[in-house]
């Protein structure tokens, strides 16, 4: 990029609509059919069944995971609710760039554009080229960035997923813990009737939060990891080719065809060599 010229955008977050309205149209349906039946919202408005099931989940989580563990899930909770904007099609405009500068000037003419890459992973994989790194070591170097990620996804999401197995347990032990206290009144049989309604409670919210929030975040964070793998995937392919020396039109026809198929590096890599192989024959 000559001196002065804009860099690459920063990618910006947005209020991600299907967590936030699947929440709202999850809880006015239940809430909804509450009222419906003649209930009340009062029925189901007890701060101590929630303090017995949401305290008793998070300790439990807490003796199952490690402290750094528990601490990356909940800054990840924030990306449940808000999706990072980065398209794959930014991300081979971006690639094309430094494939038409590295073309022009050679590959350590992109020494010069590292400080403008907000991408940590493209970054990397871009500086790794500039030092002359052999590609295979380069890729296999970047792999294990990746392997790294996934395996950092899987125990965040692990987290979530560990809080919706015990929250409907938990919710039991205070429907019992209620029931206990009912059965200190027998005597009075509205009050016994009052109490079991009472008690159970704590069911409703520990069934409720691990299936309308625990899971469904655990598989949103999942998702999310998903597309920022894929993403880095199309990013190393991009830098692969690059150190090969390609074509930028070549480069773009093959991202582009990346993106679109949703196909991982290998299968890229794959369909890659089967075409150096068919090339001398043809010729």
């Amino acid at each position: 990029m000559a001196k002065g010229e804009a860099g690459p955008k920063k990618p910006s977050s947005r209020p991600d609509i299907a967590t936030l309205g699947g929440l709202v149209l999850a809880f006015a349906g239940i809430l909804g059919g509450l009222v419906l039946e003649g209930g009340k919202l009062t029925d189901i408005t007890q701060i101590t069944a929630a303090m017995i099931v949401l305290g008793g989940t998070l300790g439990a989580v807490m003796v199952t995971t490690p402290l750094a563990t528990l601490l990356r899930a909940a800054k990840w909770l924030g990306s449940v609710f808000f999706e990072r904007v980065e398209s794959p099609q930014q991300i081979i405009e971006e690639i094309i760039t430094y494939a038409t500068k590295a073309r022009k000037n050679s590959i350590i003419s992109l020494e010069s554009d590292l400080p403008n890459i907000h991408d940590t992973f493209l970054r990397k994989s871009i500086s790794l080229s500039v030092d002359g790194t052999d590609l295979q070591e380069l890729r296999k170097m970047m792999e294990l960035d990746m392997s790294l990620e996934q395996r950092s996804g899987e125990a965040i999401a692990k987290v979530y997923e560990m809080a919706g197995g015990y929250s409907p347990t938990i919710g039991i032990i205070g429907a019992v813990l209620g029931l206990i206290q009912v059965m200190k009144h027998l005597e009075n049989i509205e009050e016994v009737g009052r109490g079991i309604a009472v008690a159970f409670v704590a069911t409703v919210y520990g069934v409720a939060i691990a299936n309308l929030f625990f899971l469904p975040v655990a598989n949103k964070i999942k998702a999310r990891f998903h597309h920022s793998l894929h993403i880095k995937e199309l990013m190393l392919e991009g830098v692969c080719s690059i150190v090969e020396g390609l074509n930028p039109k070549l480069i773009r026809v093959k991202l582009e065809a990346f993106a679109e198929g949703g196909g991982s590096a290998k299968k890229a890599k794959a369909e890659k060599g089967q075409a150096a192989q068919a090339a001398p024959a043809e010729g």
